[in-house]
């Protein structure tokens, strides 16, 4: 008679889910007439104790077949068990294994994937169901990603699943760079050992991290508690792996620590008929079963006839598994018991396969059952594959690449309907494709929080700043302010991005903002300032120019080639008018006209100043005895320079408009906030030419000027040719190095003001001089050789 425990000591049953899904598949395959027709199959249920003596004596039992374990002896070869499904529990297969192997019994595992296990060498005979292919790990490192945790602990048995999980946890971690702060190991024997286990906490490391990873057993869990005690933590957030939250149930007395923690979870089937068998369940059905009765003992407190227990009420004939008191959700099929349901399909399969293999190669009568021994499945469960009730294709290979899902749940402090956990979000794992799908709204953080908490080494780096990592770890890092030019626009960016070329940052460098176009506008001040001083020195010009026009029988006038003073002054009135080329928005045309008309314009006045030079040189010359000087003179050979320079010049510009012409730009560097319209040289090498051909001949003049400033006469205007061409050399040697060193408007300011200083020096070195004797000095206006008839000189203001 089976030892039944009256509630004196409560059965921990958040195991039976196994039972019921492996009891729901064998009713249903022995409903099936198309899986092992004409036969019915039995079944064994053994405890794996933690006692490794009594799990050998329960797989002794199962061999003898009897009520005594005996080794190495049947006595029931008829009702014999082919197989055996298992749990999660390496100690059990460690324990067992070498004695199973010995008579090849098939063994197929349901619990997690475990390399060990899958080692052909020592466990031949050992097939499991789940894949190989971590899934938990991703999952889970995508969770951290998801809510910026980037600085975490972890906390798990000790075992050699535990080092693989955190091994490859730790590695994909590392690639996303999430650190691990702490990491703790607890051993089986760390509840002997408490007071040893509690020194050796580092409080000050796990204080400063406000996520932990946990990955264990039920042990590890009252671990955590006198850890947490210890240390006085409170409002910790802890992801819990599948393997763990399930012995949550058998630790209501820590439930409090645990609350708002987050916890992954294989999704839960809804099998086809499995409420229906588990609502219907009861001790009648199975009346030999000793653990129905003791079930329906602890969960409704109520007893069966000829129970021992005669203080209780007797159990009513309705009750059912739908409405029992507790935690424990009967009607749903996990994830494991799901495995469960298929494993028994798998060896039921294979079964059938064999029997009709032994019936088309022997002859069997019917009344006569096909014997065979548990070694002789071994190839029809490697070939096994069919399609289960649910429409999934299942077949054993290790090999295999499936889909994996997990809830992801939320320990919640409010239990209601659905119990303490309630699933907020989803991680669907196939193959290279991930996906995670969190409700963040539905989600109760641990007490004290009312958002999401922050673990992280560092706090975040605003938009406008960029994260700079400390050497020894790259989860903590220094905020430092984005570059000039440079902006962040969301939290602990790593780089700065670079503003367009048309773009420049905001004041706080968190976004771009547009830049607007802009030039040397004649509304800009120093546009108008330009234009303005330009347009004075050309009625400056004009008023000389007429002055001149109206005098030009004077002596003065005459005296100096009225008609290179005319040609000066009108090629420095275009000088000071090709400023205005200059200001306002350019285009292409007016690109190439800047430059050609100053190169030209200026030419024409450089070498009409050295016209005007050798024409004081010749008519000096002339007074020599010889006949060259007076036939160069009279023959008005100095008019001809200015044409053959210009000449010059022209084809210099003709070269530079056929290789490389002058084009309008935009100068995105120059003003931070401003793209700026311009005109781009082409060739510099050309623009060059054209100021170094200008050059040599205002040094030509100079030198020619120089060497005739202190001819004797009245009217000698050669003093005055040599400091016009110092004036102009001077502030184009000066434009040159300070040319280089501008940018933007100033740039083009730069050019325009040498041209307006260069032209104004010619114009009043020259010409004021002239002016004053025509306007102020009349007396001065006169020739010694040239006498009025009376003896009297001719006024010349007359």
């Amino acid at each position: 008679m089976s030892l039944i425990l009256c509630p004196l000591l409560r059965w921990d049953w958040s195991n039976y889910p196994y039972v019921l899904a492996f009891l729901f598949a064998i009713e249903e395959i022995n409903k099936n007439t198309h899986l092992l027709p004409n036969l019915t199959l039995g079944f064994n249920i053994y405890n794996a104790l933690h006692l490794h003596h009594k799990t050998l004596e329960n797989i002794l039992f199962w061999f003898s077949g009897g009520k005594q374990a005996v080794p190495n002896y049947h006595c029931q070869k008829q009702k014999k068990s082919v197989a055996i499904i298992a749990g999660t529990r390496i100690e059990f297969f460690t324990d067992i294994g070498p004695l199973l192997e010995l008579y090849k019994t098939p063994q197929v595992i349901y619990g997690p994937f475990d390399s060990l296990l899958n080692d052909k060498d020592h466990f031949p005979s050992v097939y499991q169901m789940t894949t190989k292919d971590n899934f938990l790990v991703p999952g889970m490192v995508w969770l951290l990603q998801h809510f910026d945790w980037t600085w975490v602990g972890f906390i798990a048995s000790e075992g050699i699943r535990s080092k693989k999980f955190f091994l490859a946890l730790k590695a994909l971690m590392l690639k996303k760079d999430i650190c691990l702060v702490f990491t703790i190991m607890l051993s089986n024997s760390w509840i002997r050992n408490a007071n040893i286990f509690i020194q050796t906490i580092d409080c000050q490391a796990i204080s400063k991290v406000n996520v932990t990873i946990v990955y264990g057993d039920a042990d590890i869990f009252m671990g955590i508690h006198i850890l947490a005690k210890t240390c006085g933590l409170s409002s910790k957030m802890w992801i819990i792996a599948t393997e763990a939250y399930i012995d949550l149930y058998k630790m209501k007395n820590i439930m409090d620590l645990f609350h708002g923690s987050l916890s992954f979870s294989p999704t839960k089937r809804e099998l086809p008929g499995f409420e229906d068998f588990v609502r219907t369940f009861n001790p009648s059905k199975y009346p030999e079963d000793f653990y129905i009765i003791q079930l329906w003992l602890d969960m409704f407190n109520c007893s069966f006839a000829g129970s021992p227990c005669g203080n209780l009420k007797v159990c009513p004939p309705n009750s059912t598994l739908e409405f029992i008191p507790g935690t424990i959700d009967l009607m749903t099929m996990s994830e494991s018991s799901y495995i469960i349901y298929n494993a028994v399909y798998v060896v039921v399969q294979a079964l059938h396969e064999m029997f009709l293999a032994k019936i088309e190669t022997e002859l069997t009568s019917e009344a006569k059952r096909p014997m065979f021994l548990s070694w002789q499945l071994h190839p029809f469960l490697r070939s096994v594959e069919f399609t289960n009730n649910m429409g999934d294709h299942i077949y054993l290979d290790d090999k295999r690449n499936t889909e994996k899902k997990y809830d992801v749940l939320n320990i919640s402090p409010f239990p209601a309907a659905h119990g303490l956990l309630v699933k907020v979000g989803e991680f669907v794992s196939n193959g290279q494709n991930k996906n995670l799908v969190i409700n963040e709204e539905i989600i109760n953080w641990p007490v004290e929080l009312e958002e999401p908490p922050q673990s992280v080494c560092t706090q975040s780096c605003g938009p406008g700043f960029k994260k700079v990592a400390n050497e020894k770890d790259i989860c903590c890092f220094r905020c430092v302010f984005c570059p000039k030019g440079e902006i962040s626009h969301q939290k602990d960016a790593q780089m700065c991005t670079q503003c367009s070329d048309q773009e420049y940052p905001n004041q706080n460098q968190t976004y771009c903002l547009p830049k607007l176009v802009t030039y040397l506008d004649f509304e800009d001040s120093l546009g108008m300032a330009l234009a303005c001083t330009a347009l004075c020195f050309s009625i400056i010009t004009i008023a000389i120019l007429w002055v001149f026009v109206k005098n030009q029988d004077t002596p003065i006038v005459k005296a100096n080639n009225r008609t290179l003073s005319y040609i000066l002054l009108i090629s420095l009135l275009l000088c000071f008018l090709c400023s205005f080329l200059f200001i306002g928005r350019p285009n292409t045309i007016i690109c190439i006209f800047q430059q050609i008309t100053f190169g030209l314009v200026f030419t024409v006045a450089i070498s009409t100043v050295l016209a005007k030079t050798i024409t004081v040189l010749l008519a000096f010359k002339s007074v020599k005895p010889g006949r060259t000087m007076r036939w160069l003179l009279a023959s008005g050979a100095s008019n001809y320079v200015i044409p053959i320079c210009t000449f010059v010049q022209v084809i210099i510009c003709g070269i530079w408009l056929g290789l490389s012409p002058p084009f309008i730009d935009v100068d995105t560097h120059s003003e931070p906030r401003h793209l700026l319209i311009v005109c781009d040289k082409g060739s510099v090498a050309a623009f060059y030419c054209v100021l170094g051909y200008l050059g040599s001949l205002a040094l030509v003049s100079f030198s020619l000027s120089y060497l005739v400033r202190n001819l004797p006469d009245a009217f000698n205007e050669a003093k005055f040719l040599t400091f016009s061409m110092l004036v102009f050399c001077s502030v184009w040697v000066t434009f040159l190095p300070v040319y280089h060193s501008a940018q933007g408007k100033l740039m083009v300011a730069l050019e325009i003001f040498s041209i307006l200083a260069s032209s104004a020096g010619l114009l009043v070195c020259i010409f004021a001089p002239k002016c004053y004797i025509i306007l102020i000095s009349c007396d001065k206006n006169f020739s010694k050789s040239l006498l009025n008839k009376t003896g009297h000189r001719r006024n010349a203001c007359s």
